[in-house]
């Protein structure tokens, strides 16, 4: 029996350990949300503090064991997994307690979902019920998904010889995921790895079992349809099947941005409704000649699919309207969770920060050492502590965990473009070129501006928790995405979860522009940057670039004012200002100098 999925709505990965066990608070609450599988080193502390508070066996894994890396993380995901299977088997059992967590789950529901419907109809019958009978039937926890950036895969080497591409850092992390007793999603973003990508054919547990059940799954994290047709494509030729397809807006999100040539997220959700019949169709297809040929399970259905999104969301209308008319299996609210401490591991400090936010505060930088756009919060601890390096004159961070150290430029072992080593190698190079002052620093500054972002994104969690930082006053990142502007104090989990489902309404400003309309504003802004910034006079390259990002841009505006125009939205009263802010935004994108 397939039980109803109790929310409409999921935490997305946030940073390295802000959510890394966000599961543990809110699984049992049938909230599903995303660990991060970069960071064993956190993940190795946060299993012992977790084995101490609950009086668990802890055995700690050392660097010195074989496939440590693999064995940490399928060590700290089962212990999640345990921790978040008593606390549901716990509140299963509470149902007859006032104020008990059985209340809170069936209080946090959606008031038009099935299964608070279901619920209303037999409560009044609830004397006559085998009610533990119904509670097992119909209530289920929140997914425990894991992620993986597939651009951080860095090789790996033992007495100066480099490992097999196995012990690769994305390939130990599918392991150790794979050998967990979870029974979820990886989801994989970054882009496509066909390195990292098949090496997941070599697992029986992301096929077909004799039930055509999937123990584990794939979610891919995409831009657009056609991002999803090609990978979805290359991963059924090897008889895999994408689960799930959650797409992300490019820049109004938060995290590293990847930021599209002008493809807005109504349109690119709009075309995935509209192909989502033959997305699977063709998938399918080549699913079972792969099945078949690798004489596994083939079920005679497609397994199901779910088109899921995230980025900018922030109101009970925007999440009901994504949800409704394109379909949505569930929508993604990231940034917002920041400010609810009961959920993820923020310090007060940051919190602080995040709550005193405004759009000035909030920017896409260039400090990520991925060499990808970053969203950031000016003045954050990490980027006071990477100001004070370079004033004391030496620049670059320690890199004590190494997990970015992806760049070959100095040969092998590899280096991260945040550390110290390398910063002070291309500082170097950089005196010995005959640049003159101006020319000089502002190379200098590129240099330096990179921060060690695999440590500050992780900070916050050891600093909540009170473990060891290592340091006297440990530099925490934070990447919240531009939405956060809008949302200024700390939050409960009931409080967020009734935001979100319009039972109350905790965003202050009035002046908040529409989720569609921020993201126009962000990539025009984006786009009038790089026109800025490239010198004339354009290569042909350059200058088909510009306007294939205008021509996207223009067609996502005349998309928007069709839909505003015609569906019928619960902001009835804001549609005149929804259509005059496309037409102010469509007079500045027609004054740039794109051709």
């Amino acid at each position: 029996m397939n039980k109803i999925t109790p929310h409409s709505f999921h935490i997305p990965v946030l940073g390295i350990g802000y959510s890394i066990d966000t599961p543990v608070k809110v699984a049992h609450l049938g909230i599903s949300s995303v660990i991060s599988l970069l960071d064993d080193i956190l993940m190795e502390k946060l299993r012992e503090f977790y084995s101490r508070k609950f009086d668990l066996p802890f055995q700690g894994i050392s660097e010195k064991i074989e496939d440590f890396r693999a064995k940490r993380i399928t060590a700290y995901l089962n212990l999640v997994d345990k921790l978040a299977k008593d606390k549901f088997e716990e509140l299963k059992a509470t149902y007859e307690q006032k104020s008990s967590e059985f209340s809170r789950y069936i209080e946090m529901l959606q008031d038009s979902s099935a299964l608070k419907q279901k619920f209303d109809k037999i409560k009044r019958d609830w004397d006559n019920l085998d009610v533990r009978e119904w509670i097992n039937e119909n209530l289920s926890m929140g997914n425990i998904d894991v992620n993986i950036m597939t651009k951080v895969d860095k090789e790996n080497y033992r007495n100066h010889e480099k490992l097999p591409p196995e012990y690769n850092d994305g390939h130990a992390a599918l392991r150790g995921f794979v050998n967990s007793h979870l029974s979820s999603s990886v989801v994989l973003s970054a882009g496509m790895s066909p390195r990292l990508y098949n090496y997941i054919e070599s697992f029986s547990e992301f096929y077909p079992d004799e039930n055509f059940n999937l123990k584990k799954k794939i979610t891919l994290k995409v831009s657009d349809y056609r991002s999803a047709l090609i990978q979805g494509k290359y991963l059924a030729k090897k008889g895999l099947w994408v689960s799930e397809y959650r797409i992300e807006s490019g820049l109004n999100c938060g995290g590293h941005a990847f930021p599209t040539t002008g493809y807005l997220l109504g349109p690119v959700l709009e075309e995935m409704k509209l192909n989502r019949k033959e997305l699977v169709r063709q998938t399918f297809e080549l699913l079972k000649t792969a099945l078949i040929a690798k004489k596994r399970q083939c079920p005679p259905e497609p397994p199901e699919i779910k088109i899921t999104a995230q980025g900018g969301v922030g109101t009970a209308d925007e999440h009901q309207f994504l949800a409704d008319h394109y379909e949505l299996n569930s929508v993604g609210w990231g940034t917002p969770f920041l400010l609810v401490p009961e959920v993820v591991n923020v310090d007060n400090k940051t919190l602080g920060m995040l709550c005193e936010a405004t759009e000035e505060d909030l920017y896409v930088s260039n400090i990520s050492p991925l060499g990808v756009p970053f969203n950031n919060l000016r003045g954050n601890t990490k980027d006071i502590e990477k100001d004070v390096y370079i004033q004391k004159h030496t620049p670059g961070n320690p890199c004590p965990k190494k997990y970015a150290a992806l760049s070959n430029e100095f040969g092998d072992p590899t280096l991260c473009t945040a550390s110290r080593k390398y910063q002070k190698l291309k500082i170097e190079e950089l005196k010995a070129k005959n640049l003159n002052s101006v020319e000089y620093h502002t190379e200098f500054n590129k240099i330096v501006d990179k921060s060690c972002i695999c440590v500050g994104l992780g900070t916050s969690a050891l600093l909540v928790n009170d473990l060891d930082t290592k340091v006297e006053h440990p530099g925490v990142s934070v990447c919240p995405g531009p939405n956060m502007a809008y949302f200024s104090k700390e939050m409960t989990l009931k409080e967020m979860v009734d935001h979100i489902y319009g039972k109350i309404n905790v965003i202050r400003r009035k002046d908040r522009p529409h989720m569609f309309i921020k993201e126009l504003s962000i990539y025009i802004d984006y786009l009038k940057n790089k026109i800025d910034e490239t010198a004339r006079p354009w290569s042909e390259k350059q200058q088909e670039y510009f306007s294939t990002f205008s021509d996207n841009l223009e067609k996502g505006i005349q998309y928007y004012k069709e839909l505003f125009s015609s569906v019928k939205l619960s902001l009835q009263d804001k549609k005149t200002k929804l259509i005059a802010d496309l037409e102010k935004f469509e007079t500045q994108l027609k004054n740039l100098p794109v051709r």
